[in-house]
């Protein structure tokens, strides 16, 4: 059976109802597109079950894509120390359900309204809509932001301040094709390069090295 995250049952219930009443009422015409809709509503809010790799000291993917930046950056907002941050690209055939990093307690959470540039453009982190939260881990703090996208107009994060997470544990998902940037210490040894792809809980993104 396929797991589904729980924030599309709206959308699967309401574009399913409007197919069956389509093809009830106005035949295949009008009921077969929707129909199609429903299917798809299905298949983008999939949540299947991942591998998250054992081992100390290894930072996994928190989202499904393309790997679209790997950077050295000085963070202002939350951090204020250099990090390297990696961005991953999610389209809309990705999973979109996101997951931690590491393991690690919710430290920060701040919602940030914007635009909707193209998630993939670099100025879309700063520029859209998005979730930040700060990890307390034993790495030192990180930071993990769901940024909107061009469809994406809404990010959701499950967890509050205070909660703690698993490494490769479901926080939340970016409704649509969208981004997630990832925060890391300065001293780790990335494992991914640009245009890789990569599954959250289960690529290896990165690992600490003291």
């Amino acid at each position: 059976m396929i797991r589904l995250a729980p924030e599309g049952y709206p959308f699967i219930i309401v574009s399913g109802a409007l197919s069956a009443a389509a093809l009830a009422y106005g035949g295949l015409v009008f009921g077969v597109p929707l129909l199609l809709l429903a299917l798809f509503m299905v298949f983008f809010f999939r949540d299947p079950e991942r591998k998250v790799p054992p081992g100390e000291n290894v930072f996994v993917a928190p989202a499904d894509g393309k790997i679209v930046l790997i950077r050295e950056v000085f963070e202002p907002a939350h951090l204020k120390t250099g990090m390297k941050e990696i961005s991953i690209f999610m389209s809309p055939s990705d999973v979109h359900v996101n997951r931690a990093p590491c393991g690690g307690k919710v430290k920060e959470i701040k919602h940030n309204k914007g635009g909707f540039l193209a998630a993939y453009k670099e100025e879309a982190s700063l520029i859209n809509e998005n979730i930040e939260m700060v990890l307390e881990t034993r790495y030192g703090d990180i930071l993990v932001r769901q940024v909107a996208g061009f469809l994406a107009r809404r990010a959701v994060c499950r967890k509050r301040k205070g909660d703690v997470l698993k490494r490769g544990e479901r926080y939340g998902i970016i409704k649509f094709s969208s981004r997630v940037d990832t925060y890391l210490p300065e001293s780790v040894d990335v494992r991914v390069g640009l245009n890789d792809k990569v599954k959250a809980g289960e690529t290896i993104l990165a690992v600490f090295t003291e």
